[in-house]
């Protein structure tokens, strides 16, 4: 019936053991909050700071916009997903916003439902975020138009910096692979 709290006793381990015992501690969803981690881990700077742009092929995207869409696919199959898209397909149709085009109907569709997701996204990932600055593997600040901020607004977007024990996952990801350049005699080396 009730459960024993079972206290973390992590033996002389690895930096990531020690980093899951502290955001199952710290975060009401430890899942979705490692996911996070491990994700701006990915786009991090050696000094362990993402944002406030990704570049994803020859565009920039804010880091919460990318952030929200790289873990959109986790709730593919939810129930309530799939009855996000039929209601905005009903609402499409009311409002006489559907063509004969099938194919384009459902581009329109899709294109309305990821940016409804993007925006509940962006308050889950909001509440994440603040779970892990509050256990101190975290920090974050706004960076843009005229002076960086710790507050959000006036055109400012999101910088991540992981600290603590998060910091072992831009040690764990792995260095991009570089084609080695033909060296030749008479070349100079930097």
């Amino acid at each position: 019936m009730f459960h024993a709290s079972v206290p973390s006793r992590i033996p002389a381990g690895s930096d990531v053991s020690h980093l899951l015992d502290l955001v199952a501690q710290g975060c009401t969803r430890p899942r979705y909050a490692f996911m996070l981690l491990t994700l701006i881990a990915d786009v991090a700077r050696p000094d362990g700071s993402a944002g406030p742009l990704v570049r994803v092929g020859e565009q920039l995207i804010p880091l919460r916009d990318w952030l929200c869409d790289a873990l959109t696919p986790m709730g593919q199959r939810d129930p309530r997903r799939l009855a996000l898209a039929e209601r905005v397909r009903e609402e499409m149709r009311r409002e006489s916003r559907l063509t004969d085009d099938l194919a384009r109907n459902e581009r329109m569709v899709q294109a309305e439902v990821r940016d409804r997701v993007r925006a509940s996204g962006k308050t889950n990932l909001s509440r994440a975020a603040s779970e892990l600055v509050k256990a101190g593997l975290l920090k974050r600040h706004y960076q843009g138009y005229r002076v960086d901020h710790l507050n959000r607004g006036a055109q400012r977007q999101v910088v991540y910096t992981l600290t603590g024990r998060a910091r072992a996952l831009v040690n764990a990801s792995p260095a991009p692979q570089r084609a080695a350049a033909r060296q030749r005699q008479g070349d100079l080396f930097a």
